[in-house]
Order: C-alpha cells, then sequence, then structure tokens
C-alpha cells in the first residue's frame, strides 16, 4: 500500500468510525487492510467506501477485521489462575463486590471467563459488576447473545466450568448460562476515543480492568496514551491485566507497579 492510499484510508476511517490509525502500528496495519481489500472484491479503497454507502455492512466488517477478534475462554490458563488464587482474594479484601472491566472483549470469552470465576470465587452471582466493550459491534452481538460457541473453542474449558455454565444446543453450539449473561453490561465502544464507561453511574472507578491482546497492536505513543487512561479507571489499589506478550515499560511513569507478568496495581496515594 502506497502512502497516498494509506492517507486516504486513515483520513476516511476515522471520519467514518472515529478509529484513529495514527495510534496503531502502520507496517502492520498496512499489510492486514491491504489483504482485506484484496479480499473485497474491490480495486482500490476508493472503489471499497463508495461501496459501503449500500452495504453499510461492510465497514462493520473492516472494523471487525481491524479489531483482529481473536479470543478464547480462560485464554492463557496459568494467567488466570494467578488471577483466581492471587489477585482476586487482594481485591475482595475490603470489597466484596466488585466493579470489573473487559474492555476489548470481542465476542465474549473473556467476560464469561470472568463471570464463571467471580461467581466460583464468591459462590455468588449477583454480587459483582462486569462491564464488556469492544468496537467491533459484530463480535458484541455475538457476545450479548452469549454464543455460539463452537465445541472447538469450548474444548479448552474444564469440563465442571462447561458443564456448569454453558448449554449445547444441537450438538454442536454451546451458549452462556443466561445467569452469567443477565451480570455483564455490553456497550460498543471505542478505547482511544469514546469516554469510558464507568461500572455504574455515580460508583467509584474499577477494581480489575482486563485489557488483554490489545496493546500490542499500537505504536508506543498509543500505548501510553490508553495506559495513562486505563489508569485513570482504576481506583487505588486495583488491577490492570494485560496480554502474556504486553509488557509496560513505563508503568511507573503513569502510576502503576508490576505484581507478576501480565499485572499491574494503580498505586495506592
Amino acid at each position: 500500500m502506497d502512502d497516498y492510499a494509506y492517507t486516504y484510508l486513515r483520513l476516511k476511517l476515522r471520519k467514518l468510525t472515529g478509529i484513529d490509525l495514527d495510534h496503531y502500528k502502520s507496517a502492520q496495519v498496512q499489510r492486514r487492510m491491504q489483504a482485506f481489500l484484496e479480499q473485497s472484491g474491490c480495486p482500490h479503497w476508493p472503489a471499497f467506501f463508495r461501496a459501503c454507502e449500500g452495504e453499510p455492512r461492510r465497514l462493520d466488517n473492516l472494523c471487525g477485521y481491524l479489531g483482529i477478534n481473536v479470543s478464547a475462554f480462560f485464554r492463557d490458563p496459568e494467567k488466570w489462575r494467578y488471577l483466581q488464587e492471587a489477585i482476586v482474594p487482594h481485591l475482595l479484601r475490603g470489597h466484596p463486590a466488585l466493579r470489573v472491566w473487559s474492555a476489548g472483549c470481542s465476542r465474549g470469552q473473556e467476560p464469561y471467563s470472568l463471570a464463571m470465576l467471580l461467581a466460583e470465587a464468591t459462590h455468588l452471582y449477583n454480587r459483582h459488576t462486569i462491564v464488556a466493550t469492544d468496537i467491533d459491534g459484530q463480535a458484541l452481538a455475538a457476545a450479548r447473545a452469549g454464543g455460539p460457541y463452537l465445541v472447538a473453542e469450548v474444548e479448552p474449558l474444564p469440563a465442571p466450568l462447561r458443564d456448569r455454565y454453558l448449554t449445547l444446543e444441537g450438538g454442536r453450539y454451546w451458549f452462556t448460562d443466561p445467569r452469567l449473561k443477565r451480570k455483564i453490561r455490553f456497550c460498543e465502544h471505542n478505547l482511544l476515543a469514546d469516554p469510558f464507561v464507568p461500572p455504574e453511574p455515580g460508583t467509584d472507578p474499577y477494581d480489575l480492568i482486563v485489557c488483554r491482546n490489545v496493546l500490542i497492536y499500537f505504536t508506543p505513543a498509543g500505548k501510553r496514551h490508553l495506559t495513562e487512561r486505563l489508569h485513570s479507571m482504576l481506583r487505588p489499589g486495583g488491577v490492570l491485566f494485560v496480554g502474556s506478550t504486553e509488557i509496560l515499560a513505563q508503568a511507573d511513569g503513569v502510576g502503576l507497579e508490576s505484581l507478576e507478568m501480565s499485572f499491574y496495581r494503580r498505586v495506592e496515594e
């Protein structure tokens, strides 16, 4: 993709969707966008955006492709074990009703994993508040519906959790328990641009923010910008859980301290 085409794409996408590609790694995004354009059947970006006028779903598909909706239940199990055994018990001390945000929730596997973990930890569905957001409306629709998830997607779940919290329909697709769905508020949201979504009107900031495998796609400036915004939505002592390959090199500069690989705590004031 030449510079002219990428500049056109950046300006058009920002105007139509609010997505600012300046925060993304340029070479990586250009490769993905070129592959998407070739698959779309359009010869160039102006033709693609003209086609979007008659088929708005094309633009949704582009946003979803850019969002790279790869997720899984309890992705990186050892990290989730640390969350369950060390982080959550600490957060529950003095805060029996946790406020949790799944930022970049894709098709819902992450917030449903959080809901299962918290239900197991406290034996209650109704105590905690979980907000789940993503920029991709199509992914959110699947998340709100609680599926369908293919048998292969559910296989990594321990059988007791799978049988307790999911239901197999037609022998092919799994759906989450309605009690889990009722505990999660799903919202369409641009992490870099939209005002942040509070746990509930008038409540304190979040105890736990899970934002995994999102920062890796941003430039250093974009990472710092988002990290500062996430820090502002954590209570003092609250924890940010990021992806296994994501290291916040300047965490202390924004008021976060490292607890363990992938876990950062907002410094107590």
